[in-house]
């Protein structure tokens, strides 16, 4: 199957392995990278090699020590330049070879942020991170940069010796650079196969702490005790997602804690999730994020979307075992509120796409369309109102359960489409094809806007919610002073989250009710992030406020936050 997010022949030949050296330069804002590549023909007579890469130097090539000729393809607006690379002998089906490709990347590469001392909590040392998802991780070595293509790594990555690497890998220890005594070297190994876009680096002024039997927390010493705080039940989470999936395959479950430039609330990179300090609430109330991230590990990171097209495969069934996850820790009505908030945010972005946009398809048409630009809630919160829809029509948790548990089997580090999982469904399901039959494939799937269906739900802790937002959009000036913070005394985060979700919903409130709001609730105080970050831009008040502060900080944000955000506030990237 074409990637038509990518340049690289996924059926032509497989990379199976890469090896990496990699030597960071803070003052120049580029990493020099060696890649060894093993690859294996998949087709007789291979003669050509074609690899993903983007704002890349390539200086030289080999295949199995032999110098390669090498050319850059025509460069593409979002996916690139293809790297084609002739091999100096045809290769046999089933042949493996080594191609070595050295390379440096550009200091606009998209995939790396590099902040200054004063950008970091520490304000001493500068500070590297990546988020190579989607297509990201050709800016910063020549790949097959394609769900479709999985590979184990190993990894030495040189750094000034006073900061500290860690990657999406098991820490195999570090060294003295033997060619720069100011320099260390960090190795790290993966011995699960992953895409290209689960490789992660982040370089630092770090320190860890272990709060688990297999969870270091890291980030710098200035959020190391409110992290370990934060993160404090991660293991309990991970034996809650096993016995939902199964065994955990990736020993370590480390957590990094990046600085709020961080363009995520969190990113699954196997052996060390990345995650935002702005989930650091003070009372755990966002730590559901860490679900989000841990269930990743079997949903995505072990089976994966072959392409960017299936994602609601990754994220749709991460989201269904992270509220399972939360049901079984904080009780099956708290499920029941998180699915009914998930529908809502599902309406928000239907209704900021446009309900005929095909974006909002569950599995759209990528061709020649820039990932990033099709980033929404639509494959999480569609994708997960599918399963819960199926979990109701097919016998409940438990049942729906089982086959989940057989679809991570089936498909453990294998990649996935649509039509596999359907296909498996109903093979499953053998018993209940007339149930399938009557499922509206094609409006879940094809259709654009809203689900043909919606889910049933427990509404018990959502009615509060209801309650309060529609006294909120009812009410005169007159009946201002009838609110007080005795509202929110017996609400949760989570409710509290929901009612301001349903606010957003209807039209802007008057001025007035925002001011009264504020005093009686005193959100401006509350750490929890998903209380505070509201949309600004639709505030005619506050919405050149909101430009002019982001044109002003625009230049340190990661690349990928500055698009998504300039696109919401309707300006050119």
């Amino acid at each position: 199957m074409a990637d038509p997010s990518s340049f690289a022949s996924p059926e032509q030949f497989g990379t199976k392995h890469l090896h990496l050296k990699l030597d960071v330069d803070f003052s120049r804002r580029v990493i020099s990278a060696s890649t060894s590549l093993t690859v294996r023909s998949l087709q007789d007579c291979l003669c050509q090699l074609t690899f993903d890469t983007k704002d890349l130097t390539i200086k030289e090539v080999s295949v199995n020590g032999q110098t390669a000729k090498f050319q850059l393809g025509a460069s593409h607006r979002f996916k690139g330049t293809p790297l084609e690379i002739t091999l100096p002998f045809p290769l046999a089906r089933g042949q493996e070879v080594i191609v070595q490709i050295s390379s440096e990347t550009s200091p606009k590469s998209s995939a790396l942020q590099w902040l200054n001392p004063e950008q970091t909590a520490g304000k001493t040392h500068p500070y590297l991170f990546s988020q190579c998802q989607a297509t990201h991780c050709r800016t910063i070595i020549p790949c097959q940069d394609t769900p479709s293509v999985k590979f184990t790594y190993y990894s030495q990555v040189s750094v000034p010796k006073e900061l500290v690497a860690l990657m999406s890998a098991l820490r195999d220890g570090h060294i003295p650079d033997p060619e720069d005594c100011s320099r260390k070297i960090y190795r790290f190994k993966q011995n699960v196969p992953i895409p290209s876009y689960l490789i992660a680096l982040v370089v630092g002024a770090l320190e860890g702490r272990k709060i688990g039997p297999r969870t270091t927390v890291w980030t710098e010493k200035e959020f190391l005790d409110a992290s370990a705080y934060e993160f404090a039940e991660t293991e309990t989470m991970l034996q809650k997602a096993e016995d939902l999936a199964g065994p955990y395959v990736w020993e370590q479950y480390d957590l990094l804690v990046l600085p709020p430039s961080f363009p995520y609330g969190g990113m699954e990179n196997p052996c060390l999730t990345f995650a935002t300090p702005t989930v650091l609430a003070g009372d755990r109330s966002l730590a559901g994020v860490i679900a989000h991230e841990i269930s990743h590990s079997w949903t995505g990171n072990l089976v994966t979307n072959r392409t960017w097209e299936h994602f609601w495969l990754n994220e749709g069934h991460t989201v269904y075992l992270e509220r399972r996850i939360d049901g079984l820790l904080h009780g099956e009505n708290l499920r029941q509120l998180l699915a009914l908030g998930g529908w809502k945010e599902l309406q928000n972005s239907v209704n900021t796409f446009g309900a005929s946009n095909v974006l909002t398809n569950l599995v759209p048409n990528l061709h020649e369309v820039d990932v990033d630009e099709a980033f929404s809630s639509v494959p999480y919160e569609k994708g997960f109102a599918l399963l819960y829809h199926l979990e109701q029509l097919l016998g409940g948790p438990d049942v729906f359960l089982g086959f989940l548990k057989a679809y991570i089997q089936r498909f453990a580090y294998k990649t996935v489409t649509t039509d596999d999982w359907k296909a498996f469904l109903y093979s499953y399901f053998k018993d209940k094809t007339d149930i399938l039959d009557k499922v509206d494939w094609k409006g879940w799937m094809h259709t654009p806007g809203m689900p043909p269906v919606q889910p049933k739900y427990d509404m018990t802790l959502a009615n509060a919610c209801t309650a309060l937002a529609n006294k909120w959009i009812e009410a005169k000036e007159s009946d201002l002073s009838s609110f007080s913070s005795e509202d929110l005394k017996d609400l949760s985060s989570y409710q509290r989250t929901e009612f301001l979700t349903q606010l957003l919903l209807h039209e802007p409130l008057p001025v007035s009710h925002v001011k009264r709001m504020q005093e009686v609730y005193i959100f401006n105080d509350v750490k929890n992030s998903e209380i505070r970050f509201r949309d600004l831009y639709n505030f005619d008040k506050a919405r050149d406020e909101a430009i002019s502060t982001f044109k002003k900080n625009r230049s340190s944000m990661h690349p990928v936050t500055e698009m998504l955000v300039a696109k919401d506030l309707h300006l050119s990237s």
